[in-house]
């Protein structure tokens, strides 16, 4: 099942067809207790058959939380020391990566987040920019993952690399995170070893075209969430991204009109171009 956020409404796509719901069913999933996904789920009323065209919002409530964990796949650890290494930061990243805590910070909350469609952004004080493209985890009250979507944690490498310190400013800011199209609805929805595909466009042409599957990750879903609610309650459930492995090179920043497409293996692909 995936269930689609559009303007004018929720649709709960089964079997093929797209059926209306109540506009209060994405809350309910997010601020639901363990072992309640099932029951809400089956118990939704679906109306009338629909399309879904028109305007896609990001399918997270406006209060919840997104988080996001760094340094997951091996690529990622590289990239981080690359980018850290003048600063002398480089080996924070090594040892992350192999330490029994993850790294997690706070990105976004929900009414920030754009969905399919908008416009992402790079700071204007930020010189090197790139999209990180990561499978994002929609976890309820109760601490348990019911969900998937598309996410991209867009990230200014130049100031967090002056100093992992500036990181909060890196991640955080207007239109640094898209996720959607939709939600990918159970926890044995998506395959173990998905792939994870990013694709730039730049004037109608291909600029970085690479790829990764969810094989690579090293950190278990479950171990993420786990950290995050270990000694933090999340009242309007969270959003978790997962970390990337498609890492464009220090050779390549996003500019503006640039065309960012992710696709996860399952899930579908979320669009957006630089603003």
């Amino acid at each position: 099942m995936k269930l689609h956020c559009l303007e004018r409404g929720l649709l709960l796509e089964k079997g093929g067809e797209c059926h209306e719901v109540e506009n209060e069913l994405l809350k309910r999933l997010f601020q639901s207790g363990k072992g309640e996904i099932e029951e809400i789920l089956n118990t939704t009323e679906v109306g009338v058959v629909s399309g879904t065209e028109g305007k896609i919002l990001p399918p997270v409530p406006a209060d919840t939380e997104i988080w996001a964990a760094g340094v997951t796949y091996m690529r990622s650890k590289s990239a981080r020391m690359e980018e850290s290494e003048k600063a002398g930061g480089d080996v924070f990243y090594d040892l992350v990566y192999d330490a029994e805590r993850p790294e997690l910070f706070f990105k976004s909350m929900g009414y920030r987040a754009v969905g399919n469609g908008a416009e992402i952004r790079v700071r204007e004080d930020s010189s090197w920019d790139v999209p990180e493209p990561e499978l994002t985890l929609a976890v309820n009250a109760g601490g348990e993952i019911f969900g998937f979507t598309v996410g991209n944690d867009v990230s200014s490498r130049s100031i967090e690399g002056e100093n992992p310190l500036y990181l909060p400013q890196a991640k955080v800011y207007n239109g640094s995170c898209a996720v959607g199209p939709c939600l990918l609805l159970g926890r044995d929805a998506l395959k173990d070893d998905a792939f994870i595909k990013l694709t730039i466009t730049r004037s109608g042409e291909a600029v970085f075209d690479d790829a990764t599957d969810l094989t690579q990750l090293k950190r278990g879903l479950e171990e993420l969430v786990e950290a995050l609610y270990r000694e933090l309650d999340f009242p309007n459930g969270a959003m978790m991204m997962t970390g990337t492995g498609v890492v464009p090179g220090t050779d390549f920043t996003l500019q503006t009109g640039d065309v960012v497409r992710i696709e996860i293996e399952g899930i579908g692909t979320l669009e957006n171009v630089v603003a």
